[in-house]
């Protein structure tokens, strides 16, 4: 099963740990610092160049997306009803 995530990027769901709006988590200097040093190594992908809304980090790689995290948890829940 995967989750798509805009701009034809799926990601498999079973190496999904969490989906995150980008303007209530990045409130904590943590969570900024945590995305900075992501960034600085390589493991962030911006799916799409539009305001970003929602990060979801994954066993290997935090994808920053323009679509907010209920968008993204109906499409997750969508697809898990339909199998």
């Amino acid at each position: 099963m995967y989750l798509h995530a805009g701009n034809n990027k799926d990601i498999r769901k079973r190496d999904i740990i969490g989906i995150f709006d980008l303007d209530t988590s990045t409130v904590s200097t943590i969570t900024r610092k945590f995305l900075n040093e992501a960034d600085k190594t390589g493991i962030v992908e911006t799916v799409k160049e539009e305001i970003p809304k929602s990060f979801i980090l994954t066993n290997e790689k935090i994808y920053i997306t323009q679509l907010s995290p209920a968008a993204l948890h109906g499409r997750f829940e969508l697809k898990f009803l339909k199998g």
